[in-house]
């Protein structure tokens, strides 16, 4: 089973919609973006492999590439009795790893809008660092995105980001110019700011999503026409995820860069989503650079380059 052609499955870009792919655990209804899909396969044997995570199943090589296992339902603790035989499995493809997940049905393909996507309230699945995205509503029901990425991070770190890669880049000097960070995850943001600081970035900007970083910016906007200052004084470069409730990080780059004022501000898509098909998306909206997380000392770098390179532009290019 295949989800379908993907070259016609990808929305267009700049679109603030997600197509998710709805599958079931426990008769619970869960999505997963189609983006981060590689294939729909019927589960096979599995290689176990010893001192794992109780919901790592193990690894199997179906073709050219060696693919971790994880037990979705037992993760979630939401195990049950059923034919196990009818299982699938969701071969994903994020963060430069292929791992699949074990799932009891998969359902079909959604196109939603990023604005009828909300964060859950915190007291569920974990909190501010939960494994959710967002709960999605589609027609009469609410699917709920999970956060593929900290699933995998949760079992093993150390496939997150790893502030030791700062360190590598030898000793930095401080440097004020303002950055404004656009990742919905508390405990990624806040990691990539911890990043930043370390490698001398302090004066930095978090939003939440989207919509939050359009409504500042534009504010900004106003407020650097009033004092006749260059919008970049106040926003030198933009660090931006893809997946976000409201508003995701394509359509918020879009935005930017059909404005006359805001498209001068350097923007970095820093997703796990990043392909070979993702970024042609990014360039079709005009992202500077785009770099596939957790890459946060090669971050860092391509902020040097990109702050230097624009700061030698003269006014008005």
């Amino acid at each position: 089973m295949n989800p379908g052609n993907k070259q016609e499955i990808l929305l267009e870009s700049g679109t603030n919609e997600i197509e998710i792919m709805e599958f079931t655990i426990s008769h619970n209804t869960f999505g997963i973006n189609v983006a981060k899909i590689r294939e729909i396969m019927n589960p096979m044997d599995v290689k176990r492999m010893p001192h794992v995570h109780p919901a790592v199943e193990g690894v199997f090589k179906p073709r050219d590439i060696l693919i971790t296992v994880i037990n979705l339902p037992k993760y979630l603790d939401m195990e049950s009795e059923h034919d196990n035989s009818k299982d699938l499995l969701i071969v994903a493809n994020f963060n430069n790893m292929h791992i699949a997940f074990r799932v009891d049905t998969v359902v079909g393909i959604d196109r939603i809008s990023w604005k009828d996507i909300e964060k859950p309230d915190k007291t569920i699945y974990g909190g501010e660092e939960g494994i959710v995205t967002g709960l999605a509503q589609f027609e009469d029901r609410l699917i709920t995105v999970l956060d593929f990425e900290k699933i995998v991070a949760d079992i093993a770190p150390e496939t997150g980001i790893q502030l030791s890669e700062i360190d590598e880049l030898g000793k930095r000097d401080q440097n004020d110019q303002p950055i404004l960070v656009v990742e919905d995850s508390v405990l990624l943001s806040a990691m990539i700011l911890q990043a930043l600081h370390k490698a001398g970035y302090t004066n930095t900007v978090k939003k939440d999503n989207g919509q939050e970083a359009w409504d500042y910016l534009t504010a900004l906007k106003r407020e650097c026409d009033e004092e006749g200052i260059p919008v970049t004084e106040k926003t030198a470069c933009i660090i931006t995820d893809i997946e976000m409730p409201q508003m995701d990080g394509h359509h918020l780059t879009k935005l930017i860069k059909e404005d006359g004022t805001l498209k001068k501000i350097p923007i970095i898509v820093f997703s796990s989503l990043i392909n070979d098909e993702m970024r042609i998306k990014g360039k079709e909206v005009g992202a500077d650079e785009q770099l596939s997380k957790p890459e946060i000392g090669r971050l860092v770098t391509v902020v040097d380059n990109l702050l230097e390179k624009f700061s030698l532009k003269m006014p008005g290019e």
